[in-house]
């Protein structure tokens, strides 16, 4: 199957569901160089079509850096999304191994994913409620666009992601319950009593009460290197010693012999004396 636009030709190499309202394929664009890779989402329902370009033109939120390419084919409407190699938060994610600063890492990405998507909030919410989430190994995270538009309401606004959000967050932070987990209590007792309605809070909450990081002292590296090369430094201060002492036993030596510091006129005063006849 083929779905062609004027810019795009999009042949399916997968198919990710087939459902009441939409289905979902992953698609090649044949006239892109290298053949890119999309999420497609083929819209069948003519209600939903309708609320679907109500959203995306009335809404401040327009999803202009994520929504690829959106066009009527015959009497569906497609929608071309990015697609990344899946990695589901809810597989990658492990808080019983992380430490509690590496949980709410997660947390904080979480939140600045959702902000940064400018999509309009009733499919952001969907992607939240349906385990779009994806987690890379530097603990980033991103959504992946497998949408059904089957629970689609138009009424969701930033309240409601945002509760979700908070909901998402707190099942990440409870392994760490038993530790002292500010970021959990307080976002446990927050979202009991329904306070968050702007990702702003729930990302101010975060970051004020995570857990402190360790700061790195600018010496640090000089200390490392400092105790790698041990060794070699011993034996150069040593040598260091080894010619001051010399050049000290040497210094004694001449003054009885000679008198004065007779070998430092090597240095000093070289020919003010030359043999009985005085330059000064």
């Amino acid at each position: 199957m083929i779905y062609e636009s004027g810019k795009m030709q999009l042949q399916v190499v997968a198919t990710k569901f087939v459902g009441e309202v939409n289905d979902c394929y992953i698609c090649r664009d044949l006239l892109s160089p290298g053949g890119i890779i999309y999420t497609v989402i083929v819209v069948n329902k003519h209600d939903v079509v309708r609320d679907l370009l109500s959203i995306f033109t009335l809404s401040d939120r327009k999803g202009a850096d994520i929504l690829i390419d959106d066009f009527s084919y015959g009497e569906k409407h497609v929608y071309v999304f990015p697609y990344h190699r899946e990695r589901p938060l809810s597989r990658f994610y492990d808080g019983d191994s992380m430490t509690l600063s590496q949980c709410e890492d997660v947390c904080t990405n979480i939140i600045l994913a959702c902000i940064t998507s400018d999509l309009p909030y009733p499919i952001l919410y969907l992607l939240l409620k349906d385990d779009m989430l994806q987690l890379t190994g530097d603990r980033s995270v991103f959504f992946a666009y497998e949408l059904d538009f089957k629970r689609l309401d138009l009424s969701i606004g930033e309240s409601e992601c945002t509760r979700e959000c908070a909901d998402i967050l707190l099942g990440l932070l409870k392994p760490k319950a038993g530790q002292k987990a500010t970021s959990y209590y307080l976002l446990q007792k927050k979202t009991a009593n329904g306070s968050y309605s702007r990702f702003t809070e729930l990302y101010r909450d975060i970051t004020i009460a995570a857990v402190s990081k360790k700061k790195i002292s600018p010496f640090l590296p000089v200390k490392r290197w400092i105790k790698n090369n041990s060794e070699k430094i011993i034996g150069i201060l040593f040598w260091i010693s080894f010619i001051l002492a010399v050049l000290a036993l040497s210094t004694v030596a001449s003054r009885a012999l000679l008198g004065g510091n007779s070998w430092l006129r090597l240095f000093f005063n070289t020919f003010k004396k030359i043999g009985t006849e005085t330059l000064t």
